[in-house]
């Protein structure tokens, strides 16, 4: 049976059981089994009602809720294939994405978000609030769900960093394989706890993992808590206190930088006490350890990391999740020294979310851990990782040249240059179309170089590496940060490459790249191509003024 009627024996066996809630002004608000099923049926019975054919796309525009869960569960079970839209996105992209999987019909979390489909795209299908959708008719029992393993259940599109955004169409086959992946896998991360997994999730459900997140959570009978406000994370993950979530690495490397300003603000003792364990654990990394450090991170870690570890997430976190984006392993290790493993997912849209999962009893700084079971992965031509499984994305919507062009002999080519060890762990290098090809012939990733310098700057926002066909390397830096800041990471680092690999100039910019502004995609990753165009001058002018010194 495919994974949407699994989902529904769970929740029915459940009935009584808290499966779902949801933060909004500081209250929890949440349901249980037998009320999600009936989010579920009354959202059934207004899609019923319209008759629309299965295969027919239903657009989902909301933030995240119980109701767009249910609305989902709801839409793949009456065999139409779900096509979320991110709420934040840019309009532009939002009509291009509802032009090219023409939806049937859309359904909008409320008025606002109606309303902007409305003055972007005044010919869009119809759509309809939901109040109105779960205003079902009471007494009407539907059927088993009427999708099967071959179906496409979502056209997820991609972030498009160069280009226009691709839709990616996932079978109910694909998610079937996926959530018995990542179930198997939280249950070695639990231990063989029994009772319910507690859980917090606060990234858009129009994100593939996310999306793959949330259903593996409701298929195991967690119990899981949304944020619905970014700016109330810190004071709602001490007071649901979940076992495990999924990140961004954006939200972790803030985390670190927070409770360094605020251990610094408040001094005295516990400062000096962090300060100096942090040094030890350090030196101990880089295979410097001295004995003097020892007693710093014994009391670090009796009198200083519990509490840190506490006021963050409470007191039952099991491991941090961490996805999208490589992290920087420093902040890799800065959670393990708070006692707190983070777990590295590897994948695209394309792969179902997911590739290579962190085995929760050996993560690696900087690694993504081995491939899951029953899928294929293996480095060609410029160190480019492929993948074949019952994983890998049926197709492009209505692109067939650009599918064939990325699915060949069965196998998917991701763009990601990889790297992998000889127990079989993997490393994500960077992206191929990001290769920066300097003057002299070296070919290089920029995001090897770009997580070197980062860590010297806490400050900025981000560190964007440049020099295609030029003779040397620069740097974009966004953020609060001087130009002697940036000279001063420079000579940290620098010392520590090839000539190749030195970066000789930068630009340092206030405003940093954002979603609003252009600049990053709806996921948060930098869209290098509209970056250099867009800052063409001043690159210019700074090469300019480099050559003439």
């Amino acid at each position: 049976m495919p994974f949407v009627g699994d989902i529904f024996a769970r929740l029915k066996s459940g009935s009584n059981t808290p499966v779902l809630a949801e933060i909004r002004e500081g209250r929890i608000h949440g349901v249980t089994g037998a009320e999600l099923l009936e989010l579920v049926r009354r959202a059934r019975t207004f899609l019923a009602v319209k008759r629309l054919q299965k295969g027919d796309r239903c657009g989902l525009f909301a933030a995240n809720s119980i109701r767009w869960v249910a609305m989902d569960l709801a839409a793949m079970a009456e065999g139409l294939i779900v096509v979320p839209l991110y709420s934040r996105q840019a309009p532009a992209e939002l009509v291009a994405m509802m032009r090219d999987s023409t939806p049937a019909l859309i359904c909008c979390g409320d008025a606002g978000l109606r309303d902007a489909i409305q003055r972007i795209w005044p010919g869009a299908p119809p759509h309809f609030l939901f109040e109105e959708v779960f205003n079902g008719v009471d007494g009407v029992q539907l059927d088993r769900p009427q999708v099967r393993a071959e179906d496409p259940v979502t056209i997820i599109y991609t972030s498009g960093t160069s280009g226009e955004a691709k839709g990616v169409v996932l079978t109910a086959a694909n998610a079937d394989f996926m959530l018995g992946c990542t179930s198997a896998r939280l249950d070695q991360l639990m231990g063989g706890r029994s009772g319910q997994d507690r859980v917090y999730h606060y990234l858009p459900f129009s994100f593939c993992a996310s999306w793959i997140a949330i259903l593996s959570f409701i298929s195991r009978g967690s119990r899981i808590t949304l944020n619905t406000d970014l700016t109330r994370i810190p004071d709602e993950l001490p007071v649901v206190s979940p076992h495990y979530f999924l990140n961004v690495p954006q939200l972790l490397e803030r985390m670190r930088r927070g409770v360094d300003d605020q251990i610094a603000k408040k001094g005295g003792v516990a400062q000096t006490i962090y300060s100096r364990a942090k040094t030890a654990w350090t030196h101990k990394q880089q295979n410097r350890w001295h004995a003097a450090g020892a007693p710093w991170l014994w009391l670090a870690d009796k009198l200083v990391f519990p509490r840190i570890r506490k006021q963050l997430f409470g007191a039952d976190l099991k491991a941090l999740i961490s996805g999208s984006a490589p992290l920087a392993p420093e902040t890799q290790d800065y959670f393990r020294m708070l006692g707190i493993p983070v777990l590295q997912v590897y994948g695209l849209t394309e792969t179902t979310g997911i590739c290579t999962m962190d085995d929760p009893a050996r993560p690696v700084p900087g690694g993504v851990g081995l491939a899951i079971p029953g899928i294929e992965m293996k480095l060609v031509e410029n160190d480019e990782i492929v993948v074949r499984g019952p994983n890998i994305f049926r197709g492009y919507w209505n692109r067939p040249q650009q599918t064939a062009e990325i699915l060949r002999e069965g196998w998917f080519h991701t763009g990601d240059q990889g790297e992998i060890d000889g127990s079989g762990a993997w490393r994500i290098v960077g992206r191929i179309k990001n290769l920066i090809v300097l003057g002299s012939g070296h070919k290089l990733a920029p995001e090897s170089i770009e997580e070197k310098i980062a860590p010297h700057l806490p400050g900025a926002q981000q560190v964007v590496i440049i020099g295609n066909g030029r003779g040397y390397l620069s740097a974009i830096v966004t953020g609060p940060v001087t130009g002697q800041q940036v000279q001063a990471a420079l000579d940290i680092v620098n010392p520590e490459l090839p000539h190749y690999k030195q970066v000789r100039a930068f630009l340092a910019r206030t405003e940093p790249f954002s979603i609003e502004n252009g600049m990053l995609t709806a996921n948060g990753k930098l869209k290098r191509d509209l970056i250099a165009a867009r800052l063409k001058t001043e690159i210019e002018d700074m090469y300019a003024v480099k050559s003439a010194v």
